[in-house]
């Protein structure tokens, strides 16, 4: 069962998540409120990063294919504004330019990515995809500092599992420890399994016998990947060893 979304449902819930991250900024208190889940950063700090993030990426899909990123000079890239009602504005613009290199680029236009050893494909499809998740995070991120945070969409979230796992650690890297498979499993149904080998990690959604199964809805699995919530959050059954050996990889 593929649970990827398509892509104009990836660029109709960035333009949501945006939507939600931009609530927050608006309802909060102040934008000097620390942000637990980003260390020694603020509200402040973290628009910025999500407006900036949003333009870097709209110029690197914009450039297509290269083998480095472009240069910073041509991000379009600013501070942010420090009045609530024009750092609205430029996050919004942020989503708009971002939003608009995608559906001019295309899903199937190839592009610089960071993760070009990995299952991802190298392409505007795909950084729509990671854009969504960062976007969700971030967002969660935003709700936890002001005390409101919220499972993550379940739509969003059944994605980013699979996002996750296939650009962050699905690598060809070399799988340094004894050869193992996990599972991945959601209360919602779907499930992923990771084997990783010598030869690198795979995901895939066939059947097999796995070492090691981490269960939890797809919401706390994806809030798990990302340091968010821990492991404890998740069901495991099996060698949790393996689940500690994959936080610590660097493929």
């Amino acid at each position: 069962m593929s649970t990827n979304l398509d892509f104009p449902d990836v660029l109709r819930l960035i333009d949501e998540r945006s939507a939600a991250f931009r609530a927050v900024i608006g309802a909060a208190p102040t934008l000097g409120v620390p942000v637990p889940s980003c260390p020694d950063w603020t509200l402040a700090d973290l628009a910025q990063h999500i407006g900036n993030g949003r333009h870097r990426w709209a110029t690197t899909v914009a450039a297509g294919p290269a083998d480095a990123p472009p240069d910073p000079s041509t991000w379009g890239t600013s501070d942010a504004p420090e009045d609530r009602a024009e750092l609205l504005a430029w996050l919004a613009e942020a989503t708009r330019r971002l939003l608009d290199a995608l559906r001019e680029a295309g899903p199937d236009a190839a592009c610089w990515t960071w993760w070009g050893g990995s299952q991802a494909p190298q392409t505007a499809g795909a950084v729509a995809r990671h854009q969504l998740q960062e976007l969700a995070v971030h967002t969660y991120d935003a709700q936890l500092a002001v005390g409101d945070a919220q499972p993550l969409p379940t739509e969003v979230a059944l994605d980013g599992v699979d996002e996750f796992l296939t650009t962050c650690v699905a690598w060809s890297s070399p799988w340094p420890n004894e050869p193992a498979i996990v599972d991945y499993r959601t209360t919602e149904g779907p499930s992923w399994r990771l084997h990783l080998t010598p030869e690198g990690a795979r995901v895939d959604q066939l059947p097999a016998a796995a070492g090691v199964t981490a269960e939890g809805s797809a919401s706390e699995l994806v809030l798990a990947f990302y340091d968010r919530s821990p492991l404890e959050a998740l069901k495991i059954d099996g060698d949790r060893r393996v689940l500690d050996q994959l936080i610590a990889w660097e493929p």
